[in-house]
This record gives C-alpha cells, sequence and structure tokens, in this order.
C-alpha cells in the first residue's frame, strides 16, 4: 500500500464514500421483513456490484491495486453489515450511510494493518 499523504487521503475519502453510498442505497431496499441471511447476501452482492464501478474509476487515480482491493471489500462489508441491521429494525437513509462510511474507514484500517504485516515477511519469502 501507498504510504504517500495523498493515496492515503484518497484511500481514506474513497473507502468511507462508496461504503456510505453502499449504505445508503441499501438501505433504501431493504427493510425489516427481510430475512438476515438473505438480506446479508443480497447486500454483499450488490454493494460489491455498486463499488465495482468506483473502484475502476478511481484507480486511475490512486493505484489499481491500492484502490481496488480496500474499495471492493468496503462494498461487500459495507453492503452486509447495513443491510443485516436494516433486517433486524427500521434504518434511516442517513443511519445506513453512516453505517457504510464507518464500515468503509474500517475496511481502510485493516488493510493497512494487514498490510504492515504482511509487506515484511513478503520481502524474505521472495528472495
Amino acid at each position: 500500500m501507498e504510504t504517500r499523504l495523498y493515496f492515503v487521503a484518497g484511500d481514506i475519502v474513497n473507502n468511507a464514500a462508496v461504503g456510505a453510498l453502499v449504505g445508503l442505497l441499501l438501505s433504501l431496499l431493504v427493510g425489516p421483513g427481510w430475512p438476515m441471511i438473505v438480506a446479508m447476501i443480497i447486500g454483499m452482492v450488490l454493494g460489491m456490484i455498486i463499488a465495482l464501478p468506483f473502484a475502476f474509476g478511481l484507480s486511475a487515480l490512486f493505484g489499481a491495486m491500492e484502490t481496488m482491493l480496500p474499495v471492493m471489500t468496503t462494498g461487500m462489508v459495507a453492503g452486509m453489515a447495513v443491510t443485516m441491521s436494516a433486517s433486524m429494525n427500521e434504518t434511516s437513509i442517513a443511519g445506513g450511510a453512516e453505517m457504510g462510511a464507518i464500515s468503509g474507514l474500517g475496511v481502510f484500517a485493516a488493510t493497512y494493518i494487514f498490510n504492515a504485516f504482511v509487506k515484511p515477511r513478503a520481502a524474505k519469502w521472495t528472495k
């Protein structure tokens, strides 16, 4: 992952924005009458479909691998989290967007932490 400020700030904004968009759209779709497992699966698939065009578009500005992995994972995680929550109780549009943005920031943090853990080990594996 990139450590320069432009790319890190871009990743933060990208993940939060895509997560908020996925959360907003899926909170409109899923309601309390949905079975949780069905809502989760549909949320995961639709979240990744919604995130895909943004991942492609943003990869030109912020790098393909640095953008595709976290943004697509954000779409999946935000989709699952928002739809599971919406299937249990009524979720507002703003609440869905907020949950999606928080999911995006969580995925961003997890991706960077995992990369910091794996990168030093990969150097000795590939020599």
